[in-house]
Formats: C-alpha cells, structure tokens, sequence
C-alpha cells in the first residue's frame, strides 16, 4: 500500500492491521469500497507506544485513508442527515487540550463529551450547513447575503467548521442552535487519543456507541484514579494490542524526550536523573534548570505538582504576586473546571455547558464578571468556540484551611478551581509549549519508595510530565516564585475569532 511507503515498519504493520479490522467492519481502504459491516460485534483494538513514537502520525495517516474511502469525519459541531449507506468516524480525546493538539496537526478532533450530545439546528440555517457539508443547493436566507455565504463557504473549505462557517457570515450561536441532545443513533468507528486517561465507564459508553473502535495510548503514562494502576487497554488480549517500539521525534535530537526516555532505564534514580537534567540544561536551551517557578507563565501554563499542598500554595503565592483581591479575580487569571453542580432536573442546562467544553478538568482564563450576578465570562482554552458565559462557583483554596474561599457563587452552574499551578495526573492529556515541573514534589515521591504498575511513582510522574512540554522544559529545583513582569491580560484572547455559542437562555458574553 503506498500509505505504508510513508510510515516506519512497525507503523506499517499496524497500520495493515486496522486495515485488515476495518475491512471486517465493512470498510475496504485498499479498494476505497464500503460495504455492509461483516458482523455487529463491538470490534476494539489498541495502538500503543511511547512519546514519539508516531501514534498521532499513525492516527492522522489512517484518518486521510478514511476520509478518501469515503468514510464521513464526524466532528461534533454538526452532523448531516442519516442516509442508509452513509458510514461515519470520530476521532476523539479525553480533554478540550488533547483535541486542540490534534485539530493544530489537521486531524478534526473533538471532546467524547461533544459526541456524546448531537446540536439541534434552526431548520432555516439547517439548510445552510448541509450545503456547506455537501448535502443540498446553495439555500437563500432572509437576512443573509449572497456574500455572507460566500464568507461562510470559504471559512468552511479550509476549516470544516460548521460554527465558524456560520460565524463568518455575521452569525451567532444563538441564531441557529437551539439546544443539544443525548446522542440516539450510533456511529460507525471512533479513534481514541491518549485513551490511557480512560476508566473503565467511559471506555463502555464509546462501546456502545462505536462497534469499531481503535485506542491510541502511552503505557508509561499515570492511570487513571481508581484503576489500581490499569488502562483499559491492559486488558485487552495480547493479539489485540500493537505496540509501537520505534522512537521517530528521536531523530530530531529532542533533549525533553531523551529524558523522558532514560526514566525506563532501572539504573536511572532520581539522583543520576537530576544531574541528566543539569547536563541537558548546560547544552541545549530547550531544558532549563530553574532556581525559580517563573510567574509569567502560570496563567496560561501551570506548573505541575505531585502533592495538593504544593499546588495551593503556589496558587496563593501566584495571586500575592500579581496582588489579586481577596474578594474577586483578576481578569486574566486561569481556572481549571472541577464539575457541574447542577440538579437531575437542568439535564439541558448541563448538556449544554458540557457540549461548549465545561467538562472536568477543563482549562479556563476567567475574562470578567457576566451580566447577571454570579455569571462569569470565560475562555475555554482548546475548545472549538472559546467564548462563554456561565453562571460560575469558583473555590480558591488556602494553605491549612479546610473550607476553600468562593470570591463567585452562584446557586449552581459550573464549578472551578484555580489553574495556576495542577497536579500531574490531571495535566494528562495537554501539552503546552513550555512546562515547569515542580522538581522538589518528584523528590518527595522518590523518598517515599511509591510505586504505580510495577514502576517507581516518581518516575511515572516524571514521565507524564516532561512529555507535557512541547518545546521546553523548566525544571524547577527550589521553592521560590519569580516577580511578574506585568500585569496579566486577556486582549489577546478576546481577539481570537471564535463562533460564540451563547444559548438563548445564557448571559451573553
């Protein structure tokens, strides 16, 4: 197959393998045919390997020969009319984060909470969306000019977004969604990125949505809480699992993966591993030996931490620094989702606020006060249309006090915690361009002779945290905070161009 001429050997193997799966499921990639599937059988294989080890390029190589197959790419923002010989994939990630790091590489990913609920569209800009998708005559709408489709149709050819197509030509969410809802009908094959974030619910819900689905995931990496140290690939039969063995970033001379790499080395303890750090530091400016936590850095990227002590005091340390109200936040200081607090009876209410990206562990930079009382105006980094406005209940936790301070609290809506600083086991699943890792955390875990699946804890945690660095790693020694060099701002992301996805029944943004 030519596709194969492009990958490694064992890409190659693998990427016959789910070719041979998809086959049974009624999909020839050879032949570009789509057939019936052979059985209706939940068929689930994994993909499995370390930091660059070409999981994401394996992943973006299989989608292209889905898509020239024929196959539809469901994105989440809108789904086309069901026909009988329609045959549909998503390609889904855990976290907003994990989906942006896919759609920056042109793979169209979206949250599995976004597939889980379907939008219901306005049926007179119903028509609009399934031109753009291909599926009718270019529609004519009152109040919409023959150049606001065109803006629409050419956002929509280098982008596939339905929302922003329709943001380009002048309008809001609020005009053509009405509302989400549980998804009812299944799809066809679903991808998983870093599906080691898994637990055991999560991975029978895409079951019982997907009849084929292949997981793409780091064995190296944390399990997910009350695993007992398990993915849901573990335990999977061996002829079911492919591992990717070969290292392909390596030859690119990445000092962060070189490190990541040297912690499966049993002689390496956390000693000898510092001083690989302090040696990469003095030759290559990508790896930074930190005599301080850099404050510039912790709105938009956290440092990560093992312990919870260690995460709030660095928050408050962050807020005195930048001289933060007891009373309120500061626009521009960074939020990490912990939930909703809503009753059985707002079902809708928390299918939208879910669908615009609030989920658990969701990374926010609060922008200002809403227009009702306890709402608040938020960015949801990594989400496909940023801007929202929720009615928010916002704790801030203090050192050697049991009950966080809330400077926001409304009766219910989305609650959040303060994302200066996050532990390692939920920055699973993000990258950012710069990472600080708290090194005296790693220390304390090392001393206490932990171990997770049959490897030390400290090294786990190592792990999972470099490979969050996509260009450079600060690795912070000793407990001290540098001062800021301004205030922090907002203006650059109140400039990103994003669909604003206001419900009707929302405080607009």
């Amino acid at each position: 197959m030519s596709t194969a001429l492009a990958l490694s050997d064992d890409q190659a193997s693998a990427f016959d393998t789910v070719t041979e799966m998809l086959r049974g499921a009624g999909i020839d990639l050879d032949d570009a045919l789509l057939t019936p599937p052979k059985s209706s059988a939940t068929s689930v294989m994994a993909i499995t390997g370390k930091a660059g080890s070409g999981k994401t390029l394996l992943l973006s190589e299989l989608y292209k020969a889905l898509e020239a197959a024929g196959v539809e790419v469901v994105s989440g923002d809108y789904e086309s009319r069901k026909r009988k010989d329609r045959r549909t994939l998503a390609i889904l990630a855990p976290t907003n984060k994990a989906a942006s790091v896919l759609r920056f590489r042109g793979v169209p990913a979206t949250t599995i909470h976004r597939i889980l609920y379907t939008p219901v569209y306005d049926p007179e800009y119903e028509r609009i969306a399934e031109w753009l998708a291909g599926n009718g005559d270019r529609p004519e709408v009152e109040g919409l000019t023959d150049e606001a489709l065109d803006r629409a149709h050419a956002f929509y050819q280098s982008n596939k977004s339905i929302p922003g197509a329709l943001a380009a030509a002048g309008l809001r969410g609020s005009d053509f969604i009405t509302g989400w809802k549980r998804r009812e009908e299944p799809l066809d094959i679903g991808f998983i990125d870093e599906a080691s974030m898994l637990d055991d619910k999560q991975f029978e819900d895409l079951k019982d949505i997907f009849p084929t689905l292949l997981l793409f995931g780091d064995p190296a990496q944390l399990a997910p809480v009350n695993q007992s140290g398990a993915m849901v690939f573990d335990k999977l039969p061996e002829k079911r699992v492919m591992n990717l063995g070969r290292i392909h970033r390596q030859a690119a001379d990445n000092p962060i993966l070189d490190l990541a790499h040297a912690l499966a080395d049993p002689q390496v303890d956390f000693y000898r591993f510092e001083k690989m750090v302090e040696e990469a530091a003095s030759k290559d400016e990508r790896v930074v030996w930190g005599q301080r936590v850099e404050v510039d850095l912790m709105a938009r990227s956290p440092v990560l931490v093992w312990r919870n002590a260690t995460r709030i005091r660095l928050i408050n340390a962050f807020r005195a620094v930048y001289d933060a109200p007891q009373d309120r936040l500061l626009e521009g200081e960074p939020l990490i989702c912990d939930g909703l607090e809503l009753p059985l009876k707002h079902r809708k209410k928390r299918l939208d606020l879910e669908a615009r990206g609030l989920i658990k562990g969701a990374q926010v930079v609060y922008l200002g006060e809403g227009r009702k009382p306890g709402f608040s105006r938020l960015h949801v980094i990594g989400a496909e249309d940023p801007q929202v406005s929720a009615a928010s209940i916002v704790k801030i936790e203090k050192p050697d006090e049991e009950e966080p301070f809330i400077p926001y609290a409304a009766r219910m809506g989305a609650t959040f915690l303060h994302g200066a600083a996050v532990t390692i086991h939920k920055a699973q699943g993000s990258q950012w361009e710069t990472v600080q890792v708290f090194a005296p955390d790693l220390y304390a875990a090392a001393r206490m002779n932990r171990t997770e699946a049959g490897q030390p804890l400290w090294k786990r945690l190592a792990y999972v945290a470099i490979t969050r660095a996509q260009d450079r790693l600060i690795w912070v020694v000793r407990n001290r905070l540098s001062k800021p060099s301004g205030p922090l701002r907002v203006d650059d992301l109140r400039s990103v161009p994003a669909a604003k996805l206001t419900l009707a029944a929302e405080d607009p943004a």
